[in-house]
């Protein structure tokens, strides 16, 4: 192995989670994907020709930097949306390349026209509104103000979209500021078209939303979390299943992350394992080392309590998570050998290991989860 861990994509998970999202969806709906984040862990490079060949042909991303790297992964000419940052120098190169970006303060929109006068180009913008998250977005004196500079420039836009973010439509108890949000971003809707601003595609919704608010899927839903086979939190999953007779669940994890055994030892009972003295054998014991720590992704917080999966079975993590190595308890685990595959995030028989196991154990999300693998963690794709 050239690395200390590789991590595997599944086509078909892909295309399993691609088909059930499209199943909510009116056909007319655009599908955008979220690949912010190295595509949630997965691998922007990897996964995007992957998602081109099933039908997708929209993508979103935080920054242009990210675009950058979606854009060349690209094997045809999928659209790239920005909903956050892009630097400064980095505008032209998105206005030149048709890359859709969100316009969520008066700067954005000035260099927006700006940017679009110096090239001759149209800039592809949507008018991202705030509706009550109080994050990114134009408040509504902002709005307001926005109005004549964006009919007084007309030419040098094409407005793709109107859009705002929900501010946590995973969780039952955001029903009413969810609620309210959308009320308010149907009253911006009103205002741009009385002013003679509108656009093919107005889209609110993320993952959560796309399940748990169907009014809320629009012209156009942001799924991230779903099409990589995960629930934004287990409150979405009950939502979405309680209304259903079949209750197995219909996405598919789409990453494997495996390393190996580097090492076997034998401790005797009242020795103490790793760093520190928070773990201690309390009889005979065999433990594997295995090359993978926190600089790999593998949380600290998981100390003494994370599992892994060895020969089918569960093995626990014991003693402090190092920088580059756990170490499990193999005591009862038979014909442990070194170079045996070790599966971290996974299924190996009918074991499971899955990120939800980790956000369960030390208070994290998925998404949190997902997004510290590294980038260097070789990808590949299986089928």
């Amino acid at each position: 192995m050239g690395s200390t861990s590789k991590i595997e994509i599944k086509i078909s998970a892909l295309e399993n989670n691609l088909k059930f999202i499209k199943s909510l969806l009116s056909p007319k709906t655009i599908t955008s994907i979220v690949i912010k984040g190295n595509s949630y862990g997965h691998g922007t490079q990897a996964v995007v020709p992957i998602l081109e060949n099933l039908g997708v042909n929209h993508f979103s991303v935080y920054s242009s930097a990210e675009a950058k790297i979606a854009y060349y992964a690209r094997t045809g000419n999928s659209s790239i949306m920005i909903m956050g940052y892009i630097n400064i120098n980095d505008y032209d190169w998105v206005v030149r390349n048709d890359v859709e970006f969100y316009i969520s303060t008066l700067e954005d929109l000035k260099l927006a026209i700006t940017t679009a006068k110096k090239i001759k180009k149209k800039a592809k913008i949507h008018i991202d509104v705030e509706t009550g998250m109080n994050r990114t977005g134009l408040t509504a004196s902002n709005l307001r103000r926005a109005i004549p500079l964006i009919v007084e420039n007309k030419k040098y836009f094409e407005i793709v979209g109107i859009t705002t973010h929900m501010a946590g439509a995973e969780s039952i108890a955001n029903h009413v500021r969810i609620r309210k949000q959308f009320s308010v971003y149907k009253r911006r809707l009103k205002l741009l078209e009385n002013h003679g601003i509108s656009s093919s595609i107005k889209h609110v919704a993320s993952s959560a939303a796309t399940i748990n608010y169907p009014d809320m899927r629009l012209d156009m839903v942001r799924v991230g979390m779903l099409l990589y086979g995960y629930w934004p939190t287990k409150e979405t999953f009950i939502q979405y299943i309680h209304r259903k007779k079949d209750r197995t669940d219909p996405i598919k994890r789409a990453l494997c992350w495996s390393s190996e055994i580097i090492a076997i030892k034998i401790v005797p009972e009242g020795e103490f394992i790793g760093y520190g003295m928070s773990y201690q054998a309390q009889h005979k014991m065999r433990i594997a080392i295995i090359p993978v720590g926190y600089c790999n992704g593998y949380s600290r917080s998981l100390s003494n309590s994370g599992h892994i999966l060895i020969n089918e079975q569960k093995a626990q993590v014991i003693g402090s998570v190092n920088m580059n190595m756990i170490i499990c308890d193999i005591t009862n685990i038979l014909k442990v050998k070194v170079g045996d595959p070790v599966i971290l995030i996974g299924k190996q028989g009918v074991n499971e290991i899955t990120f939800s196991s980790f956000s369960e154990m030390n208070n994290s999300m998925n998404y949190e989860i997902l997004a510290r693998l590294p980038e260097n963690i070789k990808r590949s794709i299986i089928t």
